[in-house]
């Protein structure tokens, strides 16, 4: 009698201990992959300023490559899709910060699609030997494409400029934002195939093989460290940079434009008044910020009067920050050399200008889903020459705000000669958000990359002056006035990545190429294989 007894228990726990139904892991696999193509977006965001947490950016592209892997293009496009609004919802929040959700849900849903190209493209290549090399490669090809389409491209989020505070920062000077993006989507993308390998049984030569192209960035960012230098090639010279402040946050300090004209040559005499008294060294130049006087001084006798009593009372040539309103045409965005004897003497007017915020593209249009796009009420035109000011012996190269986010911009004027690089911006209108921590950022990237000092003064902060080798030496606070002074090294060697300029990323996106064709005519030879083959053929036979 106790035979049965058994037998049924045994049966009972057998049943209980049965593992989960096809179907149910089915589920969840399926929710496992949206949920790691996310989170890969979410500690991709992480790695950004102001949290220094670099390290993620890695973690983040090993999460990516793992949601895509072995799938068909098509679920890649929509993991990447999900991995990418991860990435630029909370990176992005800033630019609805004065005008609602629409343009940073729109710009947001826009930038996430280069994103899914890369998920998309992932699945592609992730068969091929070697699939991290070829992967890194695309995704440098899918920023290159997304800082130039559409409306002139939009940079803002490239992974490099995330990486001020981490090991990857001197390859800046080999081969600029596309190699240190290489870099590191190289390293996450071998740690996601190390992971791999680690699951399935086989040699460990491979696995070893996948450790060695995790550590090669890392060691080659390490070897490129004595490229980065802060020593004074053609002397120094002692640098002001003002930060007047605003009235108040937000798009409506533009109301007040006098106000902010008035900060900063307030500020400015304050200064020259700490001078005579011996407290600080006088200063050679002096940078105010992009729009510290929104009053057209050729067209407002009394903007005009203002700026000449500061510059005299500094008694220093004076970069100002003007929007210069002729009688017909567009606006400019200028920077003006004011002299303290001469007057006005020099002009650099921006040539990258920032669509939806300068200038409205299809403004009819986009009148329908927003009636803020009459607060740009006349569209700014971009200027045509690079920027480049001789102020008391100093060749100052200037890079105005969103200018920074690009290449090409920063690098043509390092190319025409600057010696110390200003990046004068404007920041209020986006008030205590992120927004200005990421572009200070980016100037930390730029002081390595080529290998020059940064001035960046900005109207509500965060001013700061930065060092060739990306150090932050002074920095102000949010919404106060300030003023920097600093003696910094003036130079003139070009960086390899200044020399090179574009050509690391025209490399990468060829071998982005070919790895999509090679990939296209492997599986092209697999189906015409399997058409060949003749009916119940088994190859394990």
């Amino acid at each position: 009698m106790t035979v049965p007894c058994t037998t049924a228990s045994r049966k009972a726990g057998s049943k209980s201990a049965a593992p989960a139904s096809p179907r149910a892991a089915r589920r969840l696999r399926v929710l496992i992959r949206p949920a790691q193509a996310a989170l890969s977006g979410l500690l991709l965001y992480a790695s950004f300023p102001p949290r220094p947490l670099w390290w993620l950016a890695p973690v983040a592209f090993a999460l990516l490559a793992s949601s895509v892997r072995d799938m068909r293009p098509r679920a890649g496009f929509g993991y990447g899709y999900l991995a990418g609004l991860g990435f630029f919802l909370p990176l992005l929040v800033w630019t609805g910060e004065e005008v609602g959700p629409l343009p940073w849900l729109a710009l947001a849903a826009l930038e996430a699609l280069f994103i899914a190209a890369v998920g998309a493209a992932l699945t592609v290549v992730g068969r091929l030997p070697g699939w991290p090399v070829w992967a890194a490669a695309l995704w440098v090809t899918v920023e290159g494409a997304r800082a130039r389409l559409p409306f002139g491209g939009f940079p803002w989020g490239k992974v490099a400029f995330g990486q001020a505070e981490g090991w990857f920062l001197p390859l800046a000077a080999v081969g600029g934002t596309p190699l240190v993006g290489f870099a590191i989507a190289l390293c996450g993308f071998a740690l996601a195939d190390l992971a791999r390998r680690l699951k399935r049984p086989g040699p460990k030569a491979a696995a070893l093989a996948a450790v060695a192209v995790a550590l090669a960035p890392v060691a080659a960012a390490f070897a490129a460290l004595p490229l980065v230098s802060t020593r004074a090639e053609d002397g120094t010279a002692t640098a002001a940079v003002i930060q007047g402040n605003v009235p108040r946050l937000g798009l409506d300090f533009n109301d007040q434009r006098r106000a902010v004209l008035d900060n900063h040559a307030r500020r400015t005499i304050e200064l020259a008044d700490d001078v005579r008294a011996g407290r600080i060294p006088r200063p050679d130049f002096v940078l105010w910020p992009e729009n510290s006087s929104d009053l057209d001084p050729y067209r407002n006798p009394d903007a005009r009067a203002v700026i000449e009593e500061a510059v005299t009372a500094i008694g220093a040539p004076t970069a100002i920050g003007a929007v210069i309103t002729p009688d017909a045409g567009r606006l400019r965005n200028t920077q003006i050399l004011w002299d303290p004897r001469r007057g006005p003497i020099d002009e650099y007017d921006k040539r990258r200008i920032q669509p939806f915020g300068e200038y409205i593209p299809l403004r009819s249009l986009v009148r329908i889903f927003s009636s803020d796009v009459d607060r740009v009420k006349r569209d700014f035109g971009p200027g045509r020459d690079v920027g480049v000011f001789t102020m008391a012996g100093t060749r100052v190269g200037l890079v105005t705000c969103y200018e920074n986010a690009f290449d090409d911009t920063v690098r043509e004027t390092v190319t025409a000669g600057a010696q110390v690089l200003s990046v004068p911006s404007n920041n209020a209108t986006f008030g205590r958000t992120e927004m200005t921590y990421q572009q200070l950022a980016m100037s930390r990237l730029r002081a390595v990359e080529h290998s020059r000092t940064v001035l960046v003064p900005v109207t509500s902060g965060v001013s700061a002056v930065i060092l060739p080798d990306g150090t932050v030496t002074q920095r102000t606070g949010q919404f106060v006035p300030a003023a920097l002074v600093a003696q910094v090294p003036r130079r003139s060697s070009l960086t390899p990545a200044t020399r090179l300029g574009p050509l690391p990323e025209a490399v990468l996106a060829a071998l982005a190429t070919a790895s999509l064709a090679a990939a296209a005519t492997r599986a092209a030879r697999d189906r015409l294989t399997a058409r060949r083959r003749p009916a119940g053929f088994n190859p394990g036979i």
